[in-house]
């Protein structure tokens, strides 16, 4: 039996351990997208205990706790640090084939030295010895990202965003990870949305444009990125369930958008004219500003109505949804390409059906602006798991070119998430460990390390232009 978690955690053949400990455990992180708040990272302030630390807006967690039938006073509710961690100790010992046991775990070790298993039986003595490195120990937050050799770390900010904390992290003496903007216009664009006419109104101000018509949006918004990429924003994020396509002229655009501002209950079908409209537009600004543009896809938000009117989004009741997305996305993709403006793309998609689709997609429309210019993103969010990150890989091995991939991002809110790219990194060169020892690859340990710290870090930072 193999000890639980130890050095060679997942390294099952002697290449892989050699690529991971010679080539990738000390590697830096490059986290080209996260949710975590520059507002608290300027700030700096310590945890109060490990429950904030760990279960303060952690979805993930809360999921994992109401399928243990734990009441919701312990996942967002008012109960005590020490009761709300009692619960997801409880939770922890069931989550068997789950990364959350992995990943709690390797945060145990990695920045609190405890190699105790998390269960209902040592909650209380790990809770008490974890506290006790937090009032002994720096656990503020740039200290933590500077413990985790984080180098690059990109927010995702809305467009009408000030980047007042971005601005004021550039001047803090001794933390050396450059923290940047990320571009999100999600708001501008979720036309349906019932929030959309003062979101617009207030895009405007922010802008300094008089919004009347769809045009007067995308003014807004390019200004908004000009004033972002001012401030190092390299990168511009959007997700949808599916990437729209539905071409129209101008009068019909515009006259979707004043129905929505004026208080109209806009049709999918109808709104996709609309995002059509916006998001080309956004991308060829993405490609004047050399930016990478980013698509999420897949994602069906807010399933549970009740909850998601008591405790708003992001709270753990999404999922995955079951979209068709090649063709939209395949024609979206060439009408920039059409007019040489398709910017460089991370393409990632929320369910495995897609991964041969994506995966296949990348092929379309590669050039030599960038290595890779087109690229499937990592295994995220409900695939962000070792199967999940496996099948990924494989995909983009099996119909593109692994060597050029750029890797993991955190994607969190946590500031010990960073664990997971320890994780992500043992399960690369498992995989490629194997496919070395089962004589499908070449044992030549020259481009073996050029190949493994690319996709851990270098790669990433060569791509983004950081």
């Amino acid at each position: 039996m193999e000890k639980f978690l130890d050095k060679d955690f997942l390294l099952d053949t002697q290449t892989a351990k050699c690529l991971f400990h010679n080539y990738c455990e000390d590697m830096p992180i490059c986290d080209y997208h996260c949710h975590l708040s520059p507002k608290e990272i300027y700030e700096n302030n310590p945890p109060v205990d490990i429950s904030e630390l760990w279960l303060a807006g952690d979805h993930y967690k809360w999921r994992a706790m109401r399928s243990c039938g734990v009441s919701e006073d312990y996942c967002t509710g008012d109960k005590s640090g020490k009761e709300k961690f009692e619960k997801f100790a409880y939770t922890l010992q069931y989550a068997i084939g789950n990364p959350l046991y992995h990943w709690a775990h390797i945060e145990l070790q990695r920045y609190f030295g405890i190699d105790t298993p998390l269960s209902a039986k040592t909650a209380d003595e790990i809770y008490n010895q974890a506290n006790k490195t937090i009032e002994s120990g720096d656990f503020r937050p740039q200290s933590l990202i500077s413990r985790s050799a984080v180098k690059f770390l990109c927010t995702t900010d809305d467009p009408i965003d000030d980047l007042k904390y971005h601005k004021l992290i550039k001047d803090v003496s001794g933390f050396e990870c450059r923290v940047l903007p990320g571009f999100r216009p999600d708001r501008a664009l979720n036309i349906n949305a019932g929030d959309f006419p003062d979101y617009v109104k207030l895009l405007g101000e922010t802008a300094g444009v008089e919004i009347k018509s769809y045009k007067d949006v995308i003014s807004a918004l390019s200004k908004r990125a000009d004033y972002f990429n001012s401030v190092g924003c390299r990168v511009a994020d959007k997700s949808f369930s599916h990437v729209p396509y539905a071409s129209a002229d101008e009068e019909t655009v515009d006259a979707v958008f004043e129905y929505a501002m004026n208080g109209g209950k806009v049709s999918d079908s109808d709104a996709d004219v609309y995002k059509t409209a916006v998001f080309l537009a956004l991308g060829e600004k993405y490609h004047e500003l050399g930016w990478v543009m980013e698509i999420h896809m897949g994602a069906l938000r807010n399933n549970n109505s009740l909850m998601f009117k008591r405790l708003g989004p992001d709270t753990g009741f999404d999922s995955v949804g079951d979209d068709s997305i090649a063709v939209s996305l395949s024609r979206f993709m060439d009408a920039l390409n059409l007019k040489g403006k398709l910017p460089k793309t991370v393409l990632f998609n929320l369910n495995n059906k897609d991964n041969i689709v994506l995966a296949s997609m990348l092929g379309n429309f590669q050039s030599d602006e960038a290595e890779s210019k087109i690229q499937f993103g990592p295994a995220w969010w409900f695939l962000d798991t070792m199967d999940g990150m496996t099948a990924q890989m494989k995909s983009l091995a099996s119909l593109g070119i692994l060597g050029k991939f750029i890797g993991m991002e955190t994607d969190s809110r946590s500031l010990t998430s960073y664990g997971r790219h320890e994780y992500f990194r043992r399960i690369m060169c498992s995989l490629i460990g194997r496919w070395v020892e089962s004589g499908q690859y070449a044992f030549d340990e020259e481009i073996l390390k050029e190949i493994v710290q690319g996709i851990s870090y270098k790669n990433a930072v060569k791509y983004f232009n950081f």
